[in-house]
C-alpha cells in the first residue's frame, strides 16, 4: 500500500524532511533525495501509520457509540 499525497502536502513533507536533516543531522538533503525518501517512507511505512489511524478512529467511534447507548439507557422507563 502506498500513501498518495496531493502536490501541496507532498511539498510540505519534503520541506519538513529537508529541515529535519539540516537541523538535526547537519546534512543537506536535496529536493530529489527528499522526494525519493518521502516516497520510500510512504511505500514502506505508510501502512503502519494508516492502520494506526484506523484503530484510533474505531476506538473513537466505539466511545461515541458507548456514550449514545448510555444515553438511551437513561431514557428507558420502568415497566410496572
Amino acid at each position: 500500500m502506498t500513501i498518495k499525497l496531493n502536490q501541496h502536502d507532498k511539498q510540505q513533507c519534503i520541506s519538513k524532511l529537508q529541515d529535519y536533516f539540516d537541523k538535526e543531522l547537519d546534512v543537506e538533503l536535496g529536493q530529489f533525495d527528499a522526494d525519493f525518501l518521502l516516497d520510500f517512507i510512504a511505500k514502506e511505512l505508510g501502512a503502519a501509520f494508516y492502520n494506526q489511524v484506523i484503530y484510533d478512529a474505531q476506538a473513537l467511534l466505539q466511545s461515541k457509540i458507548d456514550t449514545l447507548n448510555d444515553g438511551f439507557s437513561e431514557l428507558e422507563k420502568p415497566i410496572r
